[in-house]
């Protein structure tokens, strides 16, 4: 039983937890908007990146020393197949690119679950603060745009 809940595997649980935590106040943002990638998306990335970067950091520390080998690798590679993930919710559809937002979101979402899996809790926990913060504001700040640019744009003429 102690090899479970030894105090190692009790942080490493808490950190995952904390980036489903995190992650899913992320997507239910998401969710309230309507969008494709929702709590369960978000909740998952930042699982699945705060799981990569402990078993970077801490599940191959004894290989360090080994020629060649940096486990910060896995950290680089956490962004690529992101990269790769928020592409796909990029759609251009009637002239418009729609999916930008939610592709950031996710991208920033594994950032946050990496900075959990390197202990940075406080810096997860404002990171999110901030993307709430992002998806809040900003989105009235768009209204508003949307808004002026309706009154003041007038159709091209030939």
């Amino acid at each position: 039983m102690s090899l479970i809940f030894n105090s190692q595997n009790l942080e490493i649980f808490g950190q995952l937890l904390l980036a489903v935590i995190l992650g899913s106040l992320i997507g239910a943002e998401r969710e309230l908007r309507g969008r494709l990638a929702g709590v369960k998306t978000h909740a998952l990335v930042c699982l699945g990146a705060g799981l990569f970067t402990v078993l970077s950091t801490v599940g191959f520390g004894e290989f360090v020393s080994a020629a060649n080998f940096d486990p910060s690798r896995v950290a680089s590679q956490i962004v690529v197949g992101i990269g790769f993930l928020g592409a796909g919710l990029i759609i251009f559809h009637q002239s418009q690119v729609q999916g930008l937002t939610t592709a950031a979101g996710i991208w920033t979402t594994a950032a946050i679950g990496m900075a959990i899996g390197v202990k940075f809790y406080f810096v997860a926990l404002f990171a999110t603060f901030l993307v709430l913060l992002v998806y809040a504001i900003f989105y009235y700040f768009e209204i508003f745009i949307d808004r002026f640019r309706d009154k003041t744009h007038k159709p091209d003429q030939f």
